[in-house]
This record gives C-alpha cells, structure tokens and sequence, in this order.
C-alpha cells in the first residue's frame, strides 16, 4: 500500500464511502449514481479497485475503510514530499511559501507541531 494513486473521481468516491462507512454496497451504488452521475458496473469496478489498492473492503455487501482518511492524506502528502522534493520537507515549505505566505496562526502552529514533535 506504499504507493496508493487516486484520480480525483477516485479521491472524491473514496470521501463518499469513507463519510458513510460501514455502508452497504447497493447505497454505495445509488451514492456514486447520484453524485458522480455513475451506472452500477462502473461503481463496482472502481470499488474493486479501490479495494485491491488496500483502501476499502466490500465484505458480504459491507463496504468498510481499511486506512482512515487522515492516515490516507499522511502517506499521499509523503509520497508527494519524496516524489517532488526528495523527501526534504523544508524544501517542500520553502517552495510552498514562496508564492503564499503563511498567517501567524500558520506560523504558530508549525512551531508547535515541530516542538511537539522534538519531544517525542
């Protein structure tokens, strides 16, 4: 599950299961209908997609997440930091605050989270 890839139709049928879960796969069916406009056999076979990526499980009817959305977000916000700025999170800040700056709650909060961090 190192290297998980999600389209944004993929990412956006992932927050639908993930907001309802458990949740059967027949509502899973008339969610993606009415949200993403989907027939049934394109709603199962991206499931099982999902599913064989290791994100979900479509057990007995019963679709259910196998990572929680904010682990999901760690391991996809890692891979862009490894994919782009060779794993170097300063460099990751240091092109991100180039173009916006960061308000004093930002700030504030980067400092605790790195003190946080350094006591562990």
């Amino acid at each position: 599950m190192a290297d998980i890839q999600l389209g944004a139709v993929e990412s956006r049928f992932a927050d639908i299961i993930g907001e309802y879960e458990p949740v059967t796969s027949g509502d899973v069916v008339k969610m993606a209908e009415s949200s993403l406009g989907w027939k049934k056999s394109t709603t199962f076979t991206v499931l099982r997609r999902l599913c064989e990526k290791g994100l979900f499980r479509n057990e007995k009817g019963t679709v259910t997440s196998l990572i929680s959305k904010q682990d999901f977000n760690s391991l996809q916000s890692e891979q862009f930091v490894e994919e782009n700025f060779g794993g170097s999170l300063p460099a990751f800040l240091a092109a991100f605050t180039k173009r916006k700056k960061l308000s004093e709650a930002e700030i504030n909060e980067l400092r605790r989270m790195v003190s946080d961090y350094k006591e562990d």
